[in-house]
């Protein structure tokens, strides 16, 4: 009985620890799973065309690791557009776009990377897939050429800030906003109280501004001439086929098609090879996705919007 007490500590002991070792190269392995995707690429080597994922509202900052919560962060998409750049076997570079828009900065610097390949000498075409309206269009339009599918919902140029006004809610619900300020102008966009004649006609002059950015970009990006770009930029949405015959695409096809042409203008002999440049869910997404909440893209955007009171953006909310 002694013995064979003693052989089931052995076995205790030896199972304990090989869970430590595992639960230590786990960790180990938690650590590099969850710092996001470089990227992916097909076997065989030589010439390569890079695809850049952008997918998800347009917000500044780097990707988090860990969960994936569906938005296309600028620092890292830039980081990605650099490093097709920098690669030598990659010869042309296709921008997916699944993306109705969002921050007017973050989307400025993913069109300035795109416009530094460029300069560097790689073919870069857009291809678009359900939505790339808005911020979306507008990185689009920093490219050689725009592939879109012909049910896409595209275009949307224009720019929006939104500023909520719960003062009849507060009053209604009895709970009256003490504000102290610095400056008269300092709680416009709290939502506490509606702008003044004066605070909407300086938020309307800064649209403007920026609206007149988003139409140099589409006049530079796709050779039109300004009257006619204002005459679509009213934040309209455009299907696939609409933005063509306007000029705003450049040819029906899917991202095989945007692909092909991109090896074409890369001079790549037959069947390119892809590197894939996506961000990945992180372990603990893979591990517990399905406890995790889901959302349809017209909620993230919902979301999205709601986040962003009081900023401008080039955003597309689905109705």
């Amino acid at each position: 009985m002694k013995q064979r007490h003693g052989l089931w500590i052995v076995i205790v002991t030896v199972v304990l620890l090989g869970c430590g070792v595992l639960a230590c190269i786990g960790l180990y392995s938690i650590g590099m799973i969850t710092s996001g995707a470089t990227a992916s690429q097909s076997f065989g080597l030589g010439d390569a065309v890079a695809i850049v994922y952008v997918e998800g509202p347009i917000v500044m900052g780097e990707a988090p690791s860990g969960f994936s919560d569906n938005a296309a962060y600028a620092e890292t998409i830039v980081e990605y557009l650099r490093a097709a750049q920098d690669n030598s076997s990659v010869k042309a570079i296709v921008l997916r776009i699944e993306s109705p828009g969002g921050s007017v900065v973050a989307s400025r610097e993913i069109y300035d990377a795109i416009l530094a390949a460029r300069k560097k000498g790689k073919p870069v075409v857009a291809s678009m897939g359900e939505v790339a309206a808005s911020g979306g269009y507008y990185i689009a339009a920093g490219a050689h050429k725009i592939y879109a599918e012909p049910a896409t919902l595209t275009g949307s140029i224009g720019v929006i800030s939104v500023f909520p006004n719960m003062e009849g809610l507060t009053e209604k619900i009895g709970v009256k906003m003490i504000v102290v300020k610095s400056g008269p102008h300092k709680d416009e966009s709290y939502g506490f109280r509606d702008l003044t004649p004066e605070e909407r006609a300086a938020w309307q002059q800064l649209i403007d501004e920026v609206y007149e950015d988003f139409v140099g970009v589409v006049v530079e990006g796709r050779h039109l001439d300004i009257a006619k770009v204002k005459t679509l930029a009213d934040g309209s949405v455009y299907t696939g086929k609409q933005a063509k015959a306007n000029g705003l695409v450049d040819e029906i096809g899917d991202l095989d098609a945007a692909v092909k042409v991109a090896a074409q203008m890369g001079k790549i002999p037959g069947e390119p090879r892809t590197i894939k440049y996506r961000r990945e869910p992180g372990f603990f997404t893979s591990l517990f996705g399905s406890l995790a909440p889901t959302f349809a893209t017209r909620d993230l955007v919902e979301l999205f919007a709601l986040r962003q009171w009081g900023r401008v953006m080039y955003l597309y909310v689905a109705p």
